[in-house]
């Protein structure tokens, strides 16, 4: 296993420290659970740029790279909804769109061919991170505002109106590259 395929693994672990840290209580916590998962997503950025760089793109790595993004980002997303941070509507939609493309990935590896990932899903999934890290930061301001300032109600429906909004935009561009996607691969879908 090659260092690139290696840091997609690395991913996929960092993934359940960071989830553990995001439902403790405590400012460091949150704080540990940001940074984590600044490393998680910065690791994605590294294992492709390597991959290309010294020449080490495998199978393993188109196949596993875009299903540690998807571990990550949901786990995200998932933690956000029983946080109440968004809506479950917006979960739902993120979920099925990748268990939609994951299942037409798999149905053509078993037919013998890799579908890597598209432009539009890679803007997607660094718009899903950058939403995410955003989301995470304003948890940390506020655990900063409640353990040495103090919390003003009004800040939280600025805070909650904030993600609504960031969130509004993400799924959009879930649904968009989960559309092109299928359209890019319809021959594919029509051999079912």
């Amino acid at each position: 296993m090659n260092i690139a395929n290696r840091l997609t693994m690395f991913r996929i672990l960092i993934t359940f420290v960071f989830m553990f840290f995001l439902f403790c209580h405590g400012l460091w916590f949150k704080v540990l659970s940001l940074v984590l998962f600044i490393a998680a997503a910065l690791s994605d950025f590294l294992d492709g740029f390597i991959a290309q760089k010294m020449n080490m793109i495998t199978d393993f790595g188109r196949l596993m790279d875009p299903i540690a993004d998807k571990i990550l980002v949901l786990a995200a997303f998932a933690a956000f909804v029983q946080m109440q941070l968004i809506d479950a509507w917006m979960f739902v939609i993120i979920v099925s769109r990748e268990i939609l493309i994951t299942s037409l990935r798999l149905f053509a590896l078993n037919k013998g061919k890799i579908l890597s990932a598209t432009r539009a899903g890679k803007h997607k999934t660094v718009s899903q991170m950058l939403v995410i890290f955003l989301i995470l930061v304003f948890i940390v301001s506020k655990e900063v505002m409640l353990a040495y300032f103090t919390w003003n109600p009004a800040w939280e429906k600025i805070f909650q109106q904030s993600i609504y909004v960031l969130m509004l935009l993400t799924v959009a561009l879930t649904l968009y590259s989960g559309l092109s996607y299928l359209w890019d691969n319809r021959k594919i879908i029509t051999h079912l």
